[in-house]
């Protein structure tokens, strides 16, 4: 492992259920370790301060929610700190969505609730990392969406929302779609949203079954596409 990069990735978890997915063997079979950070619980100045990769997490709070949760305020602070310098950084869901707000792009409640599995469009950009999604469907999840940071480049959209994933550099990534689900870990999911799920009037069992045909498939394909962004980040792997 190169002294340049860090050895080690963090991850920021707003919830003990999502976690790296289908990403963490990733980490490991390319000699990485994998540090988690509780948000809301740990300090993240050192998840965010850090030279190597960190990974922000999804969860079910909004960016915006600073007052309901003020360590959101921290954690957006340290995150604009962090992007400035062009640290390396992925963000899924919310962390996508607190990437686009350190950004300055303005964070919102979308028209609908996008929760299920659908396919993406891939935009036809350069290089795009996300062209092995084309025609894979993926899990969505999220109430809240964004505008595209100036500075962005937009690689997927879906039919409900615009801005599904965005690059800046070959250092940050945004996802607002979960590309790290694993098949066998999304009954947590259902368990744990159940009060959204409800309110949403998703069919569980239709959720269900669309994990079972959808989700193997796109463990290959995130843990490729994963693969090579990491690799990419240090070619020394």
């Amino acid at each position: 492992m190169s002294n340049v990069f860090s050895d080690t990735i963090y991850a920021i978890q707003h919830l003990a259920f999502e976690d790296l997915g289908s990403f963490e063997d990733v980490c490991y079979q390319l000699g990485y370790r994998v540090r988690y950070f509780e948000a809301g619980v740990d300090d993240l100045r050192k998840a965010l301060e850090h030279e190597g990769l960190t990974i922000i997490l999804g969860g079910p709070i909004g960016v915006y929610e600073t007052e309901n949760y003020p360590f959101l305020q921290q954690e957006i602070d340290l995150l604009k700190v962090r992007l400035e310098k062009n640290l390396p950084t992925l963000g899924i869901c919310l962390g996508a969505q607190l990437i686009a707000h350190a950004l300055g792009a303005k964070v919102y409640a979308g028209h609908s609730k996008e929760i299920g599995w659908s396919t993406l469009s891939i935009h036809p950009t350069e290089n795009n990392l996300l062209a092995p999604l084309a025609h894979q469907p993926v899990l969505h999840w999220h109430g809240d969406t964004f505008d595209l940071p100036p500075q962005a480049t937009l690689l997927a959209s879906s039919e409900l929302y615009p801005n599904q994933a965005f690059a800046v550099g070959s250092q940050i990534l945004a996802l607002q779609f979960h590309l790290e689900v694993l098949s066998n870990s999304l009954e947590k999911w259902l368990i744990g949203h159940t009060a959204e799920l409800t309110q949403a009037k998703i069919n569980i069992p239709a959720l269900r079954q669309e994990n079972i045909a959808h989700a193997p498939q796109l463990e290959v394909i995130a843990s490729r596409i994963f693969s090579q962004w990491l690799q990419a980040l240090n070619p020394n792997t």
